[in-house]
């Protein structure tokens, strides 16, 4: 790209539309207001944010929940797609259609629940083909967590013919996408789910071969199963984590990135030392940019926009919060894209 536009978020204070979690009594509350953007923090590049999403962590921050937002006030939303309107980075110039996901949005830095976001330019990506923009906002990070799982299981050497890999948590939106994955780059995929009747046509849909309830996976005493996956993607941690481990092949692979069911690990070592096992940790936040295009070429090559399609609803700024409420009530599946422009 070539040289780039400066960067005037700060050079004249303008009003935007946006989220913000504020201190209330109860610890915070977010509420939609008109802000200034003098509040946005002195980064490199200036987006106008077409879309963003509502993951996990921004129904925790939107709901007053504690563990996600770390300063207050703050702008919610972990992912930001939308135009850069300026930039320092040699990488970009005024006009370039963008995402981003993660890199402290949300947590520490203001994100991308609102018109406007200032962000370091080095965690950008442009958004790829075959995506629309709003395409990759329902890639989001939990699309991108997804395929940062699928890397990390393909550079510990696994492949298709290994066997077949577990996908838990299938039901919601890095499982889902993991499966589609999955089953594009040639891999059987088992899909484990606590909803299986109600989520077996669209698993199956999104390529899976098996569909199991979860509960199948839950530790029953032994610290070994049948050992039946080469690979596992895990999205929920606790105990099914423990027992995706326990049916892993020998010198098999599993990931893991939430937490859904659990923080706590009721495992134990055997897997890891008579099967010879690994566990791989996946952090979406603080991703390198190598990894980050990585991920992103993975996902242009191996996820049908159509199928992605199929697993989003879109709703307007104004509808984030009640979407907050409904995913912790457990309601609903796949991803939230919010167009940010629409009212």
């Amino acid at each position: 790209m070539t040289a780039n536009t400066a960067n005037t978020a700060h050079t004249a204070s303008t009003g935007f539309t946006g989220w913000i979690t504020r201190e209330s009594p109860d610890g915070h509350s977010a509420t939609l207001e008109e802000l200034d953007s003098g509040i946005l923090e002195d980064r490199d590049t200036t987006l106008r944010v077409h879309y963003s999403s509502v993951n996990y962590k921004d129904a925790l921050a939107l709901q007053g929940r504690p563990g996600v937002v770390r300063r207050l006030p703050l702008v919610p939303g972990i992912d930001v797609t939308g135009e850069v309107v300026g930039s320092r980075h040699p990488l970009w110039r005024e006009g370039d259609m963008v995402t981003l996901n993660g890199a402290g949005l949300g947590e520490d830095r203001h994100g991308g629940l609102a018109e406007l976001a200032t962000v370091d330019g080095g965690d950008l990506v442009a958004v790829p083909a075959p995506f629309t923009p709003a395409q990759a906002a329902a890639v989001g990070t939990a699309g991108f967590t997804a395929a940062l799982g699928l890397l990390a299981l393909e550079r510990q050497g696994l492949a298709p013919e290994h066997g077949p890999v577990l996908v838990t948590g299938a039901g919601g939106g890095v499982g889902s996408i993991a499966v589609a994955l999955l089953a594009h780059a040639g891999y059987e995929v088992i899909a484990a789910t606590g909803r299986p009747e109600l989520l077996h046509d669209r698993l199956t849909a999104l390529g899976a071969a098996q569909v199991v309830d979860r509960a199948e996976l839950a530790p029953k005493g032994r610290p070994l199963a049948k050992q039946r996956w080469a690979g596992v993607v895990d999205a929920v941690g606790g105990p099914v984590l423990a027992g995706a481990l326990a049916g892993l092949r020998h010198s098999g692979t599993a990931t893991t990135c939430g937490n859904a069911a659990s923080a706590e690990f009721p495992g134990n070592v055997l897997p890891f030392i008579l099967r010879g096992v690994a566990l791989i940790g996946i952090d979406s936040v603080r991703t390198p940019r190598g990894r980050r295009e990585a991920a992103w070429q993975l996902l242009a090559r191996h996820l049908d926009p159509a199928l992605l399609d199929g697993v989003t609803r879109t709703i307007p700024l104004a509808a984030v919060q009640d979407a907050a409420a409904g995913m912790l009530a457990g309601q609903g599946t796949g991803r939230i894209v919010v167009d940010v422009r629409a009212r």
